[in-house]
């Protein structure tokens, strides 16, 4: 028997697959199969534009991003990991990691741009599982890293005294 507490495998792999349509869509420059990604009334949460209601927001939104600084996504790459999938509603909450790396084609270099964290609701409409609500948490203060344990994991440690053991002296005639 089933756990009515868990997606099908099914339905598990097509939110995830829908992630990476997603990254691909962004990440190649194709609004089409960025805003497939949605549902008609969806919105999109970034943290730069703040919340973008609806297909036309978030197309105006991604030009800019695109179009306006280029070397910030040509040769872009979103990584999505680490989801957490459960039942939510009439879809699914889902949490994942994402780290962004970057190609720059000016300098031939690649480096980390960023890393956050999603926390999206994903439904299925017209047996296709879309994003209802995106919400992106970019890692750009202490703040945003999402830490369930003690703050002291994040304080910033008390001054220290560096301890060195004195090793001992060689005996004489070594």
């Amino acid at each position: 028997m089933s756990d009515p507490q868990k997606l099908s495998v099914e339905d598990r792999l097509d939110i995830i697959e829908l992630f990476a349509k997603y990254a691909w869509g962004i990440n190649t420059g194709d609004i089409d199969a960025v805003l497939g990604c949605f549902a008609e009334d969806g919105y999109l949460d970034h943290l730069w534009q703040g919340k973008l209601q609806g297909h036309d927001k978030m197309r105006r939104a991604f030009e800019e991003l695109w179009y306006d600084r280029p070397s910030w996504w040509f040769g872009r790459q979103h990584l999505a990991n680490h989801f957490l999938i459960t039942p939510e509603g009439e879809g699914a909450r889902v949490k994942a990691y994402f780290t962004i790396v970057q190609f720059n084609v000016d300098y031939r270099t690649n480096f980390v741009f960023g890393i956050g964290n999603w926390d999206n609701l994903c439904v299925k409409r017209n047996g296709k599982w879309v994003f209802l609500s995106m919400f992106i948490n970019g890692w750009t203060d202490r703040e945003k890293v999402p830490w369930k344990g003690d703050s002291r994991a994040y304080n910033a440690p008390p001054a220290t005294r560096v301890h060195q053991e004195k090793a001992p002296s060689p005996a004489k005639g070594d």
